[in-house]
């Protein structure tokens, strides 16, 4: 994960820079953890007059009527309704006004819960041309901002494997180690199961990832969090970071390049990241939204929620934008998707937020140094129903990027040296970052789909964590210190995720 000189974030990937973020049980009770009562740095966001900015509002009750107030709310603030999504009750909406969260507080009061700025800098995308913005994929004449190219989200040096024709399967020493290569001769997936890769977009022309892309189900979300399913719209622009996590998930069984965890399986491009790099919240809840629209099996989410590391409930603006992202996972949950959630490489203690400062936030704009406290949370790492990954090395030591904690991480996942297919050349390259051990947890989670068709997203959780191998502590380069027992401690949580028991 690397920033820009515009204080870009993109996704988590090792970092030389700035860090990345944290974690949260999939629905297991979590262990009691260093508490943190004082309030959070207070981060205002502000909204000159005649500057658009983005704003999520989110209902009192998520049902069509008071959806359709909300919309009704944001009219008469003077603002424009950019989409809405009854099922959780959200409503994005477009403003250039100053006032207009206290407006459409008082024009909304019946049904409006909460709102808040999606972001501190000013929207590119665009709005949208109507004011009455229909439920779906959102109005017509939607108009793509002037988006200025970046260099994209290397997070690690990109490293080309050796130009040759020979079959790469015997580099990947990930796949051993979580024993895909024995679970494979058990299933190598099915065509039944999808997985959403929530992120940068897939290379569709990569020829060990076309087989595996199901294009009528791949969306765009960086249109201000509309569904954009144009046939090129998910396509990778500035990032290859989707790219190879993907074929870390399901790069197929062909006979050139690598193979996935889940080689069978199909992939829908879902794309989360801007051509900035950033992934602001409406993104992420339209991404959330589609996967469970799509009854999608599995996502893997390699990303924070951006401008903020962490976002705080005592934080008005903040604490609107964390809503609405959980309402739309728990929603997709319910739908039967499970998700899958790298860690984040800042070499945090997640289980102690007082020992946390946080000072890259927000990103899109001038940083504050801040103090957090147990209401600041990464998203969607920390919300419930989320399988957290930490990632390890060759060795099975913790890497040295890795955010840790008791009670916090769920499994552990090879994610240092990592390779897998990239767009250059439509070839092969290697990265290194929680980023990159999450799809190997994705790609077991849609093995385990395949063999136990009949399992909830919970019972794919609890099932995930009973099956991890123990791994007991070990010493990091700096010294931090490991909690817990073999069984289940700050650094594994649970251990090393096994392929091989998910499918048996």
């Amino acid at each position: 994960m690397t920033r820009s000189s515009q204080r870009r974030r993109t996704t988590f990937a090792v970092a030389v820079t700035a860090a990345a973020a944290v974690a949260l049980l999939g629905g297991v009770p979590t262990v009691a953890s260093a508490t943190t009562t004082e309030a959070s740095t207070p981060v205002p966001i502000a909204a000159p007059e005649g500057t658009t900015m983005s704003y999520i509002l989110n209902a009192k009750v998520a049902n069509p009527g008071q959806t359709r107030l909300l919309e009704k709310a944001v009219n008469a603030a003077g603002g424009v309704v950019v989409q809405s999504w009854p099922q959780i009750g959200v409503v994005v909406a477009h403003s250039q006004h100053s006032a207009f969260r206290d407006d459409v507080r008082a024009a909304g009061a019946n049904a409006l819960e909460s709102v808040g700025a999606t972001r501190t800098a000013e929207v590119l995308e665009g709005t949208p041309t109507d004011v009455q913005a229909p439920w779906g994929p959102g109005a017509s004449g939607y108009k793509k901002g002037a988006n200025k190219p970046t260099n994209g989200d290397v997070e690690a040096p990109t490293t080309p494997a050796a130009s040759s024709s020979d079959v790469y399967e015997g580099l990947q020493w990930d796949m051993k180690m979580i024993k895909a290569d024995q679970a494979h001769k058990i299933t190598e997936g099915s065509r039944n199961v999808l997985v959403g890769v929530l992120d940068s977009g897939i290379d569709p022309d990569h020829p060990d990832l076309q087989a595996n892309i199901d294009v009528a189900d791949s969306v765009n979300c960086t249109n201000g969090g509309r569904p954009d399913t144009s046939a090129t719209g998910w396509n990778p622009t500035t990032s290859d970071h989707g790219t190879h996590v993907a074929g870390t998930i399901a790069a197929p069984r062909n006979g050139v390049g690598i193979v996935g965890v889940a080689p069978n399986v199909r992939m829908a491009a879902v794309k989360v990241v801007s051509d900035e790099g950033f992934i602001y919240p409406e993104y992420a809840v339209c991404g959330f939204v589609w996967a469970g629209q799509k009854h999608m099996d599995v996502t893997n989410n390699s990303y924070y929620v951006d401008p903020f590391e962490f976002w705080c409930s005592d934080q008005p603006d903040q604490a609107a934008a964390k809503e609405a992202v959980s309402r739309a996972v728990a929603w997709s949950t319910k739908q039967g998707v499970v998700h899958a959630a790298a860690a984040g490489n800042s070499a945090y203690d997640l289980s102690d937020k007082s020992k946390i400062t946080d000072r890259g936030s927000p990103n899109d704009g001038t940083a504050v140094v801040r103090k957090l406290n147990d209401g600041c949370q990464d998203i969607p790492a920390e919300l419930p129903g989320v399988a957290t990954v930490s990632s390890a090395t060759s060795t099975g030591a913790l890497s040295s990027f890795s955010n840790r904690g008791l009670g916090v991480i769920d499994v552990a996942a090879p994610g240092s040296n990592i390779l897998s297919t990239i767009v250059a050349n439509n070839w092969y390259g290697y990265k290194s970052g929680t980023s990159m051990a999450s799809p190997h947890v994705a790609g077991v989670l849609a093995l385990m789909k395949t063999a136990h068709p009949e399992l909830t997203p919970e019972q794919m959780v609890a099932k995930l964590r009973a099956d991890a191998t123990d791994t007991a502590c070990t010493v990091t380069t700096r010294g931090d210190a490991c909690l817990g027992t073999a069984e289940d401690n700050s650094f594994y949580g649970e251990g090393m995720v096994d392929a091989l028991k998910a499918v048996s």
